[in-house]
């Protein structure tokens, strides 16, 4: 089997078909896969077209499909109402801000803006991705229609760092959340790459050959059990307050703009724009440079210094980024709360940070073998059976799956 090839066992086919055959009658005619993705450096860095290092992991979305003859698309997720979009209408529709039909309408906007004669098709999903995971759900969602619709319309023409961009557009343009690239970029494309945002035209994509479980540590997502609703504001605000930095100096992204320059604004800067978007700009560039050392590290061998970037980068996303606790928060601080017991329960050794997005979601933690039971049996007696995921690097992106003979 090639790297790229995925093989569709026949038990998770069988689920797939009876649930399309309940959903739309009769048998779907390909099936496709889309994974969630890990950050593994590159804190809210994406946005600032800087530099992330980001994994696809064995945790995926995947649709059962049929072309209908018809121009609405629909889809029907396991536990989910059913999603209609009519392709009669390809533009953003405010009553559908946040909403899953918003990224399948901007998918399908934005391959018709290319050229693609975007036709209605049923589908079936379901996934091991949880919505909240912190594994971006939204991400590998918007990855998979595109996916499908460059099979199924489009003769394959996009590329998968471009059905990432896709996905964007229709997160930012049709859902209404100014997310950067990163997301999509790695559940698009798999495996363990770096990936710089300089061009955001063309990311400027490479592969890290690593293996982490050679090193002797488990690859964790620690779920803080926190919700994501009314936190859009939230995550919002740090792009935003980024862009008031920027406009001092006449430019639209941080990368763009001399590190010795940004301080020697900063006291015209903290007058300007408050000293929480100061700070922010601090991590990014930090940030920044660290994915370099990160990728040399793992490159060179060196787990040890990598761990160590790990530890310093979740530090500047608590103390600069400021994306643990939502503001005004007290009661419930859920984030830090597993933050701290990452602390206890690596007593030390290993890793751990805040990972994503931030405020509500998870916690990354790198976990030597000889403590995962007993790391794994304290956050899970806190913060609920479950709550930690050992995870394992899946070479795939978004592809069409292959029926196990």
């Amino acid at each position: 089997m090639s790297a790229s090839m995925l093989i569709l066992e026949n038990e998770k086919k069988r689920a797939l078909d009876e649930g399309f055959a309940a959903a739309f009658g009769g048998a779907p005619e390909r099936y496709f896969s889309a994974p969630g993705r890990t950050e593994i450096g590159g804190n809210h860095t994406d946005h600032q077209r800087g530099r992330v290092l980001a994994a696809a992991v064995n945790l995926d979305t995947v649709a059962a499909v049929r072309v209908n003859g018809t121009d609405t698309i629909r889809i029907l997720s396991e536990g989910y109402p059913m999603c209609e979009v009519s392709l009669a209408a390809l533009k953003p529709v405010e009553t559908e801000i946040n909403s899953t039909p918003a990224l399948v309408r901007g998918v399908a906007a934005r391959f018709a803006e290319l050229g693609c004669a975007v036709k209605g098709f049923d589908a079936f999903c379901t996934s091991t991705v949880l919505p909240g995971s912190g594994l971006s759900s939204s991400a590998a969602y918007e990855v998979l229609i595109g996916t499908i619709i460059n099979a199924l319309f489009f003769d394959g023409k996009v590329s998968q760092p471009e059905i990432a961009m896709i996905g964007q557009y229709a997160e930012n343009v049709f859902f209404g959340k100014p997310c950067g690239l990163m997301d999509q970029t790695a559940s698009a494309v798999g495996g363990l790459v770096t990936i710089d945002f300089a061009d955001k035209n063309k990311p400027d994509i490479r592969g890290v050959d690593y293996d982490f479980s050679s090193a002797g540590h488990a690859l964790c997502i620690i779920d803080s059990r926190a919700s994501h609703a009314d936190l859009t504001d939230e995550y919002a605000a740090i792009p935003n307050e980024l862009k008031g930095v920027c406009a001092h100096f006449g430019k639209e992204v941080l990368t763009e703009i001399d590190e010795a320059d940004f301080y020697a604004a900063m006291p015209a800067l903290r007058e300007k724009c408050g000293d929480r978007a100061v700070l922010r700009g601090v991590h990014e560039y930090q940030e920044n440079k660290r994915v370099v050392e990160q990728v040399a590290a793992l490159e060179r061998g060196d787990f040890d210094s990598f761990l160590q970037l790990v530890k310093e980068s979740g530090f500047s996303s608590w103390m600069y980024l400021q994306n643990v606790i939502p503001a005004g928060y007290k009661e419930h601080q859920d984030m830090a709360i597993a933050l701290a017991l990452c602390e206890k329960y690596l007593g030390g050794r290993g890793a751990y940070r805040v990972h994503g997005g931030g405020f509500a979601g998870t916690v990354q933690a790198f976990v030597p073998f000889d403590l995962l039971e007993g790391f794994r049996a304290g956050i899970d007696a806190v913060l609920g059976e479950g709550a930690c995921h050992v995870l394992s690097i899946r070479p795939q992106g978004g592809v069409e799956m292959e029926v196990e003979e």
